[in-house]
């Protein structure tokens, strides 16, 4: 199934304290590979291997690391004669359209625009580049292809430390929640849509706020709850978090790692 994969916005929440730090986020490194790499491995744990990039900010930055790619960065190898024979490899079955997208376009008009790419299929998957998680991608698909909905959203709690208070009569505080304990729900990323979307998405138009807001008005949209692991990487402490857990070994997105 193809995947989209989000990866041309500007990031302007994340300034990384490193040199190179106009990288886009999706470049920002986890261990030895940046997060967009690290997306794409989670879709290819699950047999999904054939990406469509939707580029705009920092396209340069993501073709070159593509281009250049060092199977040895993150694979043993053996060094023959001087000629490199990898043990494993990461992304030789992979297939990578790059698309440019533009610089300042709302998501949905990149999906829009990676139409063409996408061969009429029934059914293909969508993704921030910058979200992390564990959920069982099949699970997800498969309770989505048995309804004749036109998007499946994952949904998951508020990924804060802020509390709610229970405000009672004259200011008394009648009681305080976790956010992420509350009965809410964001969007968390990890579309499965059919070719339905395009139809409520126009031109310039978001895919959440139009194309999945639109078909939830008809109840077209399908949420699958998860409360296991997922992590947005919208600053850069959320990112240097991320890569402090991958150091010590602590990395429940990484499935392929367990196979």
């Amino acid at each position: 199934m193809k995947v989209v994969l989000f990866c041309g916005g500007r990031g302007t929440r994340m300034r990384s304290e490193l040199p190179g730090g106009d990288l886009p986020k999706p470049m920002q490194l986890v261990g030895p590979r940046p997060l967009l790499w690290h997306v794409m491995r989670y879709y290819a744990h699950f047999g999904h291997k054939d990406f469509l990039l939707c580029l705009g900010y920092g396209a340069n930055s993501i073709k070159e690391f593509f281009l250049n790619y060092q199977e040895t960065d993150s694979n043993d190898f053996v060094l023959n004669g001087g000629r490199v024979e990898p043990l494993s490899t990461d992304i030789s079955d992979w297939s990578i359209t790059f698309v440019d997208t533009g610089l300042d376009t709302p998501i949905g008009e990149r999906l829009r625009r990676v139409r063409p790419h996408l061969d009429g299929a029934e059914m293909f998957l969508a993704n921030y580049a910058d979200v992390l998680c564990d959920v069982p991608l099949t699970d997800v698909i498969d309770r989505f292809a048995v309804t004749d909905a036109g998007a499946s959203m994952l949904a998951v709690p508020p990924n804060n430390t802020f509390h709610c208070v229970d405000l009672g009569e004259g200011g008394l505080v009648g009681g305080i929640t976790p956010v992420s304990r509350m009965p809410l729900w964001v969007n968390g990323g990890f579309f499965v849509l059919r070719q339905e979307i395009f139809e409520h998405i126009p031109e310039g138009g978001d895919l959440v706020a139009d194309g999945c807001a639109e078909l939830a008005k008809h109840g077209r949209l399908l949420a699958y709850p998860y409360r296991g692991y997922w992590r947005p990487t919208d600053t850069v402490n959320q990112r240097l978090e991320l890569d402090r857990a991958w150091a010590r070994g602590d990395r429940p997105w990484a499935l392929w790692e367990a196979s």
